[in-house]
């Protein structure tokens, strides 16, 4: 690759290698302040490069590779190379992590306590994770969060917050002194733009924390809350992570003891303003 980023996001190192250097150049900025891979080793590799010559000047495509990869995924387009970037640092994770149960999920955390948020596309767990980081919370993760089955305790991981849509103003309003990446226009899911967590959540992202609520959030229905039962989050949790199969008997173990332990709610919300109440009260 001519162009190359490596920076380390909670335990786990990635090595960026592009064809071109614009995404490789978004990179290192808005991931400025992240540490670099310890001892320099990644614990992944991401490619983005051009599967014809041609392709790397006229109508450039940004095809996806790394240590894994999925075949005859489409291109994107060099103006989305940042995004490009991003898809390839999950698919490393969701196709090759084995250390951490993957929970694809955001997480905060408060006086050592970390608060899950997990649901389908569109719930509003990305734009939530964000607005509790502006009333304080430290954020732990917008896309992964990282069980330890050893310890049971969740590891932060950091990354951009991928804000989508209405979501852009919504966080643009509520963080306006925040750094932003580029919108991107056009992308699968609409315009996506890039929040770089605060300060807190960089410096402390080395530090895990007990899990203590989890919350399956829903939006665009009036407000309300049920108590989800041990059983159906466990259902959940497993539709919820690319690698609970593949990590087996550890996996199980792991997310059985955490549904036990750690009691879960459905929020149904209107609005970020009634979410936020209700996830405050369901907290305290």
């Amino acid at each position: 690759m001519r162009h190359v980023a490596a920076l380390r996001i909670g335990p786990i190192g990635f090595r960026i290698g592009s064809d071109w250097r614009a995404p490789v150049a978004a990179i290192e900025d808005l991931y400025r302040d992240y540490p670099q891979p310890e001892s320099g080793i990644p614990d992944f590799n991401v490619h983005l490069f051009a599967a014809r010559p041609w392709r790397l000047l006229l109508r450039p495509s940004v095809h996806i590779g790394g240590d894994f990869v999925i075949p005859d995924a489409a291109p994107l387009p060099l103006a989305q190379g940042l995004l490009a970037a991003e898809m390839g640092m999950n698919l490393q994770m969701a196709l090759g992590q084995r250390r951490y149960l993957l929970l694809h999920a955001s997480a905060v955390e408060r006086d050592g306590k970390a608060l899950l948020m997990t649901g389908m596309s569109g719930a509003g767990k990305s734009t939530l994770a964000a607005l509790l980081m502006a009333k304080g919370w430290r954020l732990m993760g917008d896309e992964f969060a990282l069980l330890d089955p050893a310890t049971g305790l969740i590891h932060g991981f950091p990354r951009l917050i991928s804000l989508k849509n209405e979501a852009i103003g919504v966080l643009e309003r509520a963080l306006p002194d925040a750094r932003f990446g580029p919108r991107l226009e056009g992308t699968p899911k609409g315009t996506i733009r890039h929040l770089v967590p605060d300060t807190r959540a960089i410096v402390a992202m080395a530090e895990p924390a007990v899990l203590r609520l989890i919350l399956f959030p829903s939006y665009g229905f009036a407000a309300a809350e049920r108590a989800v039962l041990p059983s159906e989050t466990f259902v959940r949790l497993t539709q919820a992570s690319t690698n609970y199969v593949a990590l087996a008997e550890r996996g199980f173990d792991a997310l059985t003891r955490l549904v036990r332990e750690t009691p879960a709610h459905a929020l149904d919300y209107p609005d970020t303003e009634t979410a936020l109440d209700q996830v405050e009260r369901l907290w305290a």
